[in-house]
């Protein structure tokens, strides 16, 4: 079920399978009738979060842009099934992983040979099945106006190569894709373009931030007093990510 966070965000719980689905977050007040998602799920879990939006009061053809916090499966799976529901809705992801897409090369989106065997073992994926035209690409630093809210665009190397996060200021919240979760946990480090120094770089620029409220994409969110359960985690990872 939909469900509001703060004036202008709402959060889609994924629903695992075999495997993750990521969580589906909604930027946008309902006055200003511009929405934004990010992030959307595994391969055919596109029906249940287009009709949340829509039973939530979010008209699909209000949706503008999806934004991807980074390119696996259970990520940008069910991307096919956003854009044929809403066509007009651009794509963006940070130029890194964007050129991986766009020529239709899925390594990041696997993460592994190992991955993709098992994945392919449960669903027919046609060739270039992940080969999506990317609208913008994003390279950190951008500062985005959306639907009412403004958010910090941070580069987050280290799960993957084009790793973003989103930062509202103004309600100290993070929107930290699989770099951070709640209750100790950070995103893996050995898949394809991952980098264990890069990511305790980025783990500590999350740090650096003073989140309060942190929107992860896989297990619970943190509504408030985010702040010291990540510098936890941070000090409790850095020394394993030399």
């Amino acid at each position: 079920m939909i469900e509001k966070v703060i004036d202008g965000v709402r959060w889609i719980p994924g629903k695992d399978r075999f495997l993750p689905d990521s969580h589906m977050y909604v930027i946008g007040k309902m006055e200003t009738k511009d929405f934004t998602l990010v992030d959307c799920g595994l391969m055919e879990m596109g029906a249940y979060k287009l009709e949340e939006l829509e039973q939530g009061g979010i008209p699909l053809h209000r949706v503008k842009r999806i934004i991807m916090t980074h390119t696996h499966l259970d990520h940008v799976g069910c991307i096919s099934e956003i854009l044929e529901a809403i066509p007009h809705c651009e794509v963006w992801v940070h130029k890194l992983e964007a050129e991986y897409l766009e020529r239709g090369d899925d390594r990041i989106v696997f993460g592994n040979g190992m991955f993709e065997s098992m994945i392919r073992s449960q669903y027919t994926i046609p060739e270039n099945f992940f080969r999506v035209k990317v609208d913008r690409k994003l390279e950190g630093g951008e500062v985005l106006s959306l639907g009412g809210l403004t958010f910090e665009v941070i580069h987050l190397p280290g799960h993957s190569i084009g790793s973003v996060g989103l930062f509202d200021r103004e309600h100290k919240l993070f929107m930290s894709g699989d770099t951070i979760y709640a209750d100790g946990a950070i995103g893996r480090y050995d898949l394809e373009s991952a980098d264990p120094a890069q990511l305790r770089n980025s783990l500590e620029q999350i740090a650096s931030l003073g989140v309060d409220i942190l929107l992860p994409c896989h297990n619970r969110i943190v509504r408030s007093a985010a702040a010291k359960m990540i510098r936890n985690t941070v000090n409790q990872w850095a020394p394993l990510l030399e």
